[in-house]
């Protein structure tokens, strides 16, 4: 079995080649991965092509990994065969990312490629239950218990994977711009929009969208993480167990040592 890994924007692609036998890495046009050398560009509006490039390299896994926003398409580079499928993937797209994402794994598929995900491939990423870093308070308990309902009721009309929440206030939600936009957003708030820190600093919480696939854009947590969390002014990460990738797990149960805050696998 030869693997490609569908690679995106960060650190993931390469800690997930790492975990591999010399898989194939191919990247979508202006996306292309940290600390990897890409075999193989590719563009949307070229994906049968690319998808029969993979077949004749002897591919016959895929898996995807990393961030990449969704491209502006050049209608001029269309090949026959993709703009058949074009109309799918455009219904698709203005359903949201999850169902975009389902038709991508689905177009895959029906060209004979099995999908896997990180979690098969890379389990140490995702940890288990348990506290990582830090200690826990009743109250930073019952702000993350807030805020996954806040995720999931998000992740039902595929919106984020996302929320940070103080002392059972939303202070802000994921979207599109993703987590760092939302942890900035955080910082920039005026004190009085916030409540009194002395009683909870709050939390950011990540979870997986409620029957998301998750073979595919899984949430990923990494050190910048614990440093947009501190500068927020917040008293720690919590995420849902087995379901979050966190890169560097090592680094990131240090650095939140040292700056203060818990990291939380909640089970």
């Amino acid at each position: 079995m030869r693997t490609a890994i569908i690679a995106g924007q960060g650190r993931l692609p390469a800690a997930v080649a790492a975990c591999l036998d010399a898989p194939l890495v191919a990247a979508l046009d202006g996306f292309a991965p940290e600390g990897l050398t890409v075999d193989l560009t590719f563009r949307v509006e070229r994906l049968v092509p690319f998808l029969r490039a993979l077949d004749r390299d002897g591919i016959t896994r895929v898996i995807f990994a990393g961030a990449a926003t969704r491209p502006r398409l050049d209608p001029a580079l269309l090949d026959e065969a993709t703009a058949g499928l074009l109309p799918r993937l455009m219904h698709a797209m203005a359903a949201g990312d999850d169902a975009t994402l389902r038709v991508v794994i689905e177009i895959f598929e029906e060209f004979g490629f099995t999908v896997a995900g990180v979690a098969e491939v890379a389990p140490d990423l995702l940890p288990g239950p348990g506290v990582l870093a830090g200690t826990l308070t009743p109250r930073d308990e019952g702000d993350a218990t807030r805020a996954a309902e806040i995720v999931a009721a998000l992740g039902a009309v595929d919106v984020g994977q996302g929320a940070v929440v103080a002392q059972g206030l939303c202070l802000a939600v994921e979207a599109l711009p993703g987590t760092d936009a939302m942890l900035a957003a955080v910082a920039a708030l005026k004190p009085g929009l916030r409540p009194d820190p002395a009683r909870g600093r709050g939390l950011i919480y990540k979870a997986a969208k409620p029957g998301q696939d998750r073979r595919i854009d899984l949430p990923t947590l990494g050190p910048d993480t614990l440093h947009a969390a501190h500068a927020a002014g917040l008293g720690g990460i919590a995420f849902e167990a087995g379901a979050v990738i966190c890169l560097d797990l090592p680094e990131m149960q240090r650095l939140a040592s040292d700056l203060g805050l818990f990291l939380w696998a909640r089970g």
